[in-house]
């Protein structure tokens, strides 16, 4: 391939893995990996791009005339810099404002999958430890029951044996 016929430098597939960006430099493939834009970054880009081609910058022409200006030149110089200024302070803070969007945009889902999946688990938990402390209450409340007639049949066998009720083979 001649020097010419080359692709312009950037990030370009990798030829030996699809999934990555590989960083072309004119000439040769470096080590350079990246991961593929993510859909905000290409969101971003393309709003910059049309940004950027609606509002294409001319800076002003410089006078012809000697290196002194006069007061109103040197006035409208100044306006025209403020006028810059505040042309490219307004772009910036566009262009941080659509990624600060793009960015929101996709980090919402992973905050609300991550924090599902926690306050799923913590209803998990819940439900077990209430399931458990009604078994609980169940047995011992079975258990006490169990065990109180128990006892009473005992104290009963035991005064009708004193007081010759009791049931004897012998006359």
């Amino acid at each position: 391939m001649r020097r010419t016929d080359a692709p312009v430098a950037g990030w370009y597939p990798d030829p030996k893995s699809r999934t990555r960006l590989r960083w072309w430099d004119g000439l040769d493939w470096t080590d350079a990996r990246r991961a593929p834009p993510s859909s905000a970054e290409l969101i971003s880009f393309e709003e910059h791009e049309a940004f950027e081609a609606a509002h294409e910058y001319t800076p002003p022409t410089a006078p012809t005339s000697p290196a002194r200006y006069s007061r109103a030149d040197s006035q409208q110089m100044i306006e025209d810099v403020r006028s810059a200024t505040r042309g490219e302070v307004d772009r910036a803070a566009d262009l941080l404002e659509r990624r600060a969007r793009a960015v929101s945009r996709d980090l919402a889902p992973l905050i609300s999958q991550y924090s599902n999946r926690a306050i799923r688990w913590i209803r998990f938990a819940a439900i077990a430890a209430t399931v458990l402390l009604v078994a609980y209450f169940v047995f011992q409340v079975v258990a006490q029951a169990s065990m109180l007639e128990w006892i009473g049949d005992r104290i009963d066998n035991f005064t009708d044996d004193q007081n010759g009720f009791g049931l004897s083979l012998s006359p």
